[in-house]
């Protein structure tokens, strides 16, 4: 781990769903305290479902501040995905209810924010505030797509969680898309 959140008030962001065809990007901004107790903290990718919903509760009572943002499809379309992903790590800085003394990014592109930011590559794996944001990032994705999966039964949300899987790749053969697909993504493009 990268030991660089001395400061008080060190806040880690990340994002999730870069890579789906349905559904928001998700973005978190968790500041933790400097000496937190929270223990098992890895990228979200690298935990149980279990693991991440019960971390997530855990970082909700511990964390000085939390800050969430969500992109729509529409928006993703309009701007494309990399815009939509750079604005939502933007906008849940903004959501904090505190001010970060330093923002640390999981990856390498800069956000738009008024406060001194850092990139860390796979930081996501390396700081602890980052692999919290990731968390909390994932698991309110993750109740989003479960709410569209009963609006939208044919597309397998509630188990794909809108990657082009096999089952969701061959449910856009025969059915339309909703308004949660992403348009401008492949195999959306042409239909």
């Amino acid at each position: 781990m990268i030991n660089i959140e001395l400061k008080r008030r060190t806040c880690g962001v990340d994002e999730v769903g870069r890579g789906t065809l349905a559904g928001p990007v998700v973005a978190s901004a968790v500041i933790l305290t400097p000496f937190h107790k929270i223990m098992g903290l890895k990228d979200s990718k690298n935990l149980t479902f279990r693991a991440r919903v019960e971390l997530s509760k855990i970082i909700q009572k511990n964390a000085l501040s939390i800050g969430i943002a969500i992109i729509d499809a529409p928006i993703i379309d309009k701007i494309n995905i990399r815009q939509a992903t750079l604005m939502a790590m933007s906008y849940s800085v903004k959501d904090l209810s505190l001010k970060p003394d330093l923002v640390l990014i999981d990856g390498v592109d800069k956000i738009n924010t008024p406060f001194p930011q850092r990139n860390i590559i796979s930081g996501d794996s390396k700081v602890d505030s980052i692999m919290a944001a990731s968390i909390i990032a994932k698991v309110e994705r993750d109740k989003l797509m479960d709410i569209y999966a009963k609006k939208y039964p044919d597309f397998g949300f509630e188990q794909n969680k809108g990657y082009g899987t096999k089952f969701h790749l061959n449910a856009l053969k025969i059915k339309n898309p909703t308004p949660i697909h992403r348009m401008t993504f492949k195999p959306l493009k042409n239909k």
